[in-house]
């Protein structure tokens, strides 16, 4: 079997015992960004897996909006990501 090389390591294990590896990232062509896609790149930057500047390059995401995706996971956890549910997590 052939592994494609690949910068930094291949998986991580979470805190909670939970592996995440490259494949776990959404695709680079990504233009919906749902929940789950936000958490398991801020999950992959967090960890070690992905470093910020290329998650930002791959994803074309400038640096502001993903800190608030860090800030929404930290406040709030997954929930906080849902764009229908910033109206509630939001102080105005």
């Amino acid at each position: 079997m052939y592994l494609k090389k690949v910068d930094g390591p291949r998986a991580v294990t979470l805190p909670d015992g939970q592996v995440i590896t490259q494949a776990d990232l959404p695709p680079a062509n990504t233009r919906r960004w749902v929940a789950s896609r936000k958490l398991a790149v801020v999950r992959g930057v967090a960890y070690g897996l992905i470093t910020q500047s290329d998650a930002l390059a791959r994803y074309g995401l400038s640096r502001e909006e993903f800190n608030e995706w860090i800030s929404a996971v930290n406040a709030h956890g997954e929930k906080g990501l849902k764009v229908t549910s910033l109206k509630s997590y939001r102080q105005p």
